[in-house]
C-alpha cells in the first residue's frame, strides 16, 4: 500500500488540483482517493491501475467540490444550494485517460520487431500517408502498403485484442 500511495500520490494530487484549485482541499481529497482506493481493491478489474485510481481521485475532488459549494452557500445564508462544476472538468479526466492509453500504446510499438515499429510509428503516430512514408524510406508506395500490412498482422497474432483496440 505504501509503494502505491509514494508512486502515485503527486499524479492523485495534481488530478485533485485540477478540479479543486486549492491546495489544502486537493490533499484532502487525495487522501479520500487512496482511502476509497484500499476499499475498492477487491473490486479491481485488471484495466489500467492508474487510469482507475485516476477516476477515483476525480470523483472524490468533485464530491469535495460540491460539499465545498454547499458550505459557501450555507455561509452566505442562501437557500440555494450552489454546486460549482466546471465542464472542462471533465476534459481533464478524458485528457488523462487518453494519455494513459497513449503511453501504454508506445510501450506496446517498442516492443514491435523494428521493421514493424518504425512502419507502424510513421503511419499512426507521425500521421504520415503512404506517399510521405514511401519518399522518406526511398520506396514504392506498394512495399509501404505490404510492410504495414505485415505489422498489422503480426500485432493482431502476437497481441491479446484488448491490448491493441482501445
Amino acid at each position: 500500500m505504501r509503494t502505491l500511495i509514494d508512486k502515485y500520490s503527486q499524479h492523485v494530487y495534481h488530478v485533485a488540483y485540477s478540479v479543486l484549485r486549492n491546495d489544502q482541499e486537493a490533499q484532502d481529497a487525495a487522501q479520500e482517493a487512496f482511502i476509497q482506493m484500499y476499499k475498492s481493491l477487491p473490486d479491481y478489474r485488471s484495466e489500467g491501475f492508474k487510469t482507475w485510481l485516476t477516476r477515483i481521485a476525480f470523483h472524490k475532488a468533485i464530491d469535495a467540490k460540491r460539499k465545498l459549494g454547499r458550505r459557501t452557500a450555507e455561509d452566505l445564508g442562501g437557500e440555494e444550494k450552489i454546486i460549482n462544476m466546471p465542464g472542462r472538468d471533465e476534459d481533464v479526466l478524458a485528457r488523462l485517460v487518453r494519455e494513459e492509453r497513449q503511453d501504454k500504446l508506445r510501450e506496446r510499438i517498442n516492443q514491435l520487431p523494428a521493421q514493424h515499429r518504425d512502419i507502424i510509428t510513421a503511419y499512426y503516430l507521425g500521421e504520415k500517408n503512404y506517399e510521405q512514408i514511401a519518399s522518406e524510406a526511398q520506396v514504392a508506395v506498394k512495399t509501404v502498403e505490404s510492410r504495414l500490412y505485415r505489422a498489422r498482422q503480426w500485432i493482431r497474432n502476437h497481441w491479446k485484442e484488448d491490448e491493441w483496440r482501445e
